[in-house]
């Protein structure tokens, strides 16, 4: 069954550039790869942790909301866990309520973007 998702995940501060793109390009390919389809993607950049996490005050934020079978979602957070990496993750399936406030949220976007 297809559902809808939605994923933060932290990459580790001492990554270059190249490093951090990679990783954002495997973890997309991924989806890619096992049926699903991404709706969303954004970088929020490096921005300071509430707390220490493996000694790292700071480290890459990245969301995505995308489509797949809720079998490729175990697979992708053992991946995320294996991935040295990603310091933390968090994958969250989407209701109806929150699929439709993500749309609005989009949308909106889209049309401030226009008339800026």
């Amino acid at each position: 069954m297809i559902n809808q998702y939605e994923t933060v995940f932290i990459l580790t501060p001492v990554l270059s550039d190249s490093q951090v793109k990679e990783s954002v390009e495997k973890y997309e390919q991924l989806i890619k790869e096992n049926g699903g389809e991404i709706i969303q993607k954004q970088s929020w950049g490096l921005k300071k942790l509430a707390y220490p996490i493996q000694k790292k005050n700071t480290g890459f934020y990245f969301l995505y909301e995308f489509k797949a079978s809720s079998d490729f979602i175990d697979k992708l957070t053992v991946l995320f866990k294996r991935d040295e990496r990603v310091i933390r993750n968090l994958v969250v399936k989407l209701n109806k309520h929150a699929i439709a406030y993500s749309e609005k949220k989009r949308n909106l976007v889209k049309e401030t973007a226009k008339t800026e």
